[in-house]
């Protein structure tokens, strides 16, 4: 596996821009630019009902969606410092099935808050970000994995508030935690000869 190398036009940008596209998509679906509308987030976020009457592609969908502008903003400054660490330590694939599985492991432990619970935003993914960064560095500096645990309960108590999805955010920090294991088993160490 090839180191990844950090890039303004990168994978981070790429999920940054849709997004923001996607917000402003719904901004206008709401016909409101700070707040999505409570209807565009059950049509095109997570509501639970709807995902296990066979409605899976929310559990993805839901990813892009947002409540509102400080919603979205705090979660793509989240996204750009960790999306170009870990750009910077994996390839394009890796990084996306870190983004991907962390977001539906936390989408579907949020199934869990009962039917009529609406789940929106990226968290759980930045979450998964967040933790295989702290796992992969922790492993690969031959750190022992309760560095990366210490670090993601930190992370997780510091957002345990109300209106928080904190199975979102545990999910994805767990599969972050365990797939950034898993690279940094993959990855040989490479020697250089003087």
């Amino acid at each position: 596996m090839n180191e990844g190398k950090s890039s303004i036009f990168g994978v981070t940008t790429v999920l940054m821009v849709a997004n923001i596209l996607v917000y402003i998509g719904t901004s206008v679906a709401s016909g409101n630019f700070f707040e999505t509308s409570t209807s565009i987030m059950a049509t095109f976020g997570q509501l639970n009902i709807l995902v296990i009457r066979g409605w899976y592609w929310q559990l993805f969908s839901s990813l892009f969606i947002h409540a509102n502008i400080t919603h979205l903003v705090g979660n793509m400054l989240f996204l750009l410092i960790f999306g170009f660490k870990i750009e910077g330590l994996v390839d394009n694939v890796y990084y996306l099935v870190i983004y991907f599985a962390a977001g539906l492991l936390g989408n579907l432990l949020s199934l869990l808050l009962g039917p009529q619970v609406i789940s929106v935003g990226a968290s759980g993914a930045i979450f998964g970000l967040f933790g295989a960064y702290t796992a992969y560095l922790g492993a690969s500096l031959g750190s022992s994995i309760i560095l990366a645990i210490f670090y993601g309960s930190y992370m997780f108590l510091l957002n345990v508030r109300s209106g928080v999805n904190i199975l979102a955010h545990f999910g994805g920090l767990v599969a972050g935690i365990l797939i950034g294991l898993i690279i940094s088993k993959k990855r040989k160490p490479e020697f250089f000869e003087g």
